[in-house]
């Protein structure tokens, strides 16, 4: 490419006015061969997506007709023509009109049409004061903004910044003008800082981030950093930045991590105490229970006193209470760790009756309670821990007899409902528990009365424990109670635990 088209290739594309080239070919047909930046931006267009296209190829069915038209008339009359500017293009940039002038070769054909768009003076006023009213909106909305902003040019050099981010972060604008971003930023940084800053600066894509940036006091905050770019005359780039402070936020989050970790801490540490204890206890408990029952038997001859008697009836009845407690603490701690296991296996539910009514048996003979085990005929076997739900009717019905009055019934039932699911009920009409208290008694603890001054209540791990172990089953306990009348609890396993 010679001197002269070089130069003619930078006036072309540099022109302030939109300028455009139509190739024009033996059939007269017209197709777009050059089009400055500025012209493209008023058609709403990329300069490249408009080469060799037709007027029919970018505007819609009037526009493109209006060029065509122009441009045949220019090509039959071989003189310039003038055209009005349609007023409705994408681009911001004002034209009144626009001159086609045609190129003609040596054998007097038009080769190309030079068209040359003119500026719409009129509208200069308006469009200074325009640009003036947009340059006051943008100053105003910057200082006024409740968000810190900073604006620093290619270099890293901050041009300005607001009131807001001066009076959240204690800087004055003369320790910021005029010296490099890092001046808030912490040393050990800075070298990450500037990278970040000229890729920005190269690239210009927006986006947002969390930096750390110092306070006039040296103390350091957390932030996100959202930045933009700004493209001036000249080529000249700018990154705006907006400051949004998440300290607080932070601090929080690191409070919460602290205390779950310290909660993790307590955690492991009660799960080994409760390990320890179970090693602890059990082992003396197991002990005292073993040798009371030996005196109470008088294995190795009579009693001499009929007090040692009774003492040893109270040491046996207290140890077999507290290894009790125990056993339900542990129970609880390990449903709430997640590390029961279910054995599951084919239950008859009769047998399961019958194991805990030779266990409860005496106790509600004792309490003067009568015990009454009802199974629906034929009742089909359910999947499940055999354990675990021995385990959950010696509690409800423990806690039956206990809540019971003299010469009631407690009545344990098991049936089959529509569904084709297993219910297994325990029903007493014992002092029933208050409304306002159906939620606590199914919490772990929770009791109907202060521990403290109530006799008998045990632990509150009862029903807890039984709630439990059903919904390791998928299944669910449902409590019904009037106070003074009594307690009705229900335990419905899923269809799916009923078999065939």
């Amino acid at each position: 490419m010679s001197n002269n088209e070089i130069k003619y290739k930078n006036l072309f594309h540099q022109s302030p006015l939109a300028r455009m080239v139509i190739s024009v070919d033996k059939n007269k047909c017209c197709l777009y061969a050059d089009v400055n930046l500025v012209a493209a931006e008023y058609f709403g267009m990329k300069a490249e997506h408009m080469l060799n296209k037709s007027f029919a190829d970018l505007f819609p069915d009037e526009m493109a007709e209006h060029f065509e038209q122009s441009c045949q008339t220019c090509i039959r009359s071989k003189r310039p023509v003038i055209i009005n500017a349609l007023p409705h293009f994408a681009g911001g940039i004002r034209v009144q009109s626009f001159l086609m002038n045609p190129i003609i070769d040596e054998n007097e054909e038009i080769e190309f049409i030079n068209i040359v768009a003119r500026q719409d003076f009129a509208d200069k006023n308006e469009l200074e004061q325009e640009r003036d009213d947009a340059i006051l909106t943008l100053t105003s909305l910057f200082d006024a903004s409740g968000v810190g902003i900073i604006v620093t040019d290619h270099n890293g050099i901050v041009v300005r910044v607001n009131d807001s981010f001066l009076e959240d972060y204690k800087w004055k604008r003369e320790d910021l003008l005029d010296k490099e971003f890092t001046v808030i930023i912490p040393v050990e940084e800075h070298e990450m800082s500037r990278k970040l800053h000229g890729d920005f600066i190269e690239r210009g894509r927006s986006g947002s981030r969390e930096i750390h940036i110092m306070r006039k006091d040296g103390k350091i905050a957390d932030i996100i950093l959202s930045t933009v770019l700004l493209e001036l005359s000249q080529q000249k780039r700018y990154m705006i930045s907006t400051i949004q402070d998440i300290t607080e936020r932070k601090n929080m989050i690191r409070n919460l991590r602290g205390a779950k970790e310290q909660a993790d801490t307590a955690n492991k540490a009660k799960s080994a105490f409760l390990a320890n204890m179970s090693h602890e206890l059990r082992t003396p408990l197991n002990a005292i229970i073993g040798f009371s029952e030996m005196i109470m038997h008088e294995t190795f001859g009579a009693l001499n006193n009929q007090k040692y008697s009774e003492y040893m009836t109270d040491i046996h009845f207290s140890a077999r209470h507290l290894l009790d407690i125990i056993n339900d603490v542990l129970d609880m701690s390990k449903i709430e760790s997640g590390k029961v296991e279910l054995v599951e296996r084919e239950v008859i539910v009769a047998d399961v009756f019958k194991s805990v009514s030779i266990i409860m048996n005496e106790r509600a003979l004792n309490a003067k309670v009568q015990l009454i085990f009802d199974i629906e005929k034929n009742l089909p076997c359910v999947r499940a821990d055999q354990r675990l739900l021995r385990q959950i009717l010696i509690n409800l019905v423990s806690n039956a007899i206990k809540f019971s009055l003299k010469d009631s019934e407690v009545v344990v039932k098991a049936h089959m409902l529509a569904e084709h699911k297993i219910r297994i009920s325990v029903e007493d009409h014992g002092c029933g528990i208050p409304e306002n208290k159906l939620e606590t008694v199914l919490e772990p603890f929770g009791q109907v009365n202060d521990p403290l001054h109530s006799q008998g209540q045990g632990t509150g791990l009862g029903l807890p424990l039984a709630k439990a172990m059903v919904e390791l089953h998928g299944g669910t306990l449902n409590l019904i109670s009037t106070e003074k009348q009594g307690t009705f609890i229900s335990l419905d396993f899923p269809v799916e635990r009923t078999m065939e």
